[in-house]
């Protein structure tokens, strides 16, 4: 009798937990257009420009220093040569928005070729970026901030103006060094076409 009792109180809380958790983990919605770096991107309504250079299909990418989370080297991605670049760039990890587009590059993103080498990039520091990685056991990723100056930002036309923070992008390097695919979500608040990208990657591989 006191098992049942036990039982009937614990599942009515168990469903409720379950049913917060879904609640607190709605579907997000994913932005197949594109705006081009230096122009503007939007949040909730409200227009914010973008500063910087922009970038654009066919460059080199500029030659800048990111901080890698890991070992709290420089890095130069303008100088990787030989691998395809999958760059996923999120204003903040700390976002819901981030949090799963960071997650889908690292679970949905284990089925890509492995010369395809996932970035993730923010403003956040490298401290933060290693507890996210950490935490979120997304420890294959490469995590690179652009904490300082911003360079990153300003040398791609990706630096939302006020927020100064990165806008919502995900952009391709050929082995070549080569720009070959660029999307800026128009609404940072969407996910990107992170399937199209992945297609794309493969492609430039020559696996597809």
């Amino acid at each position: 009798m006191l098992s049942r009792k036990i039982f009937l109180t614990i599942v009515p809380v168990l469903m409720l937990l379950l049913i917060g958790c879904v609640q607190t983990k709605p579907d997000l919605p994913l932005d197949q257009g594109s705006v081009e770096p230096g122009s503007s991107v939007a949040m909730k309504g409200t227009p914010f420009k973008l500063l910087g250079t922009p970038i654009a299909v066919g460059d080199t990418l500029p030659s800048v220093q990111l901080r890698d989370a890991t070992t709290m080297k420089k890095v130069d991605l303008s100088t990787m040569r030989g691998s395809v670049l999958f760059l996923s760039i999120v204003p903040s990890l700390d976002t819901p928005v981030c949090d799963a587009q960071t997650h889908y590059l690292g679970e949905q993103g284990d089925k890509l070729p492995q010369q395809i080498k996932r970035i993730t990039i923010s403003r956040d520091t490298p401290f933060a970026q290693k507890r996210f990685a950490k935490e979120a056991k997304l420890t294959d990723l490469q995590y690179l901030s652009d904490h300082s100056e911003a360079a990153f930002g300003r040398s791609t036309g990706l630096l939302i103006d006020d927020l100064m923070l990165l806008s919502r992008s995900v952009i391709l390097v050929d082995g070549e060094g080569k720009v070959r695919y660029i999307q800026v979500v128009p609404d940072v608040t969407h996910l990107p076409d992170m399937e199209s990208a992945f297609k794309k990657a493969e492609e430039l591989t020559g696996t597809n």
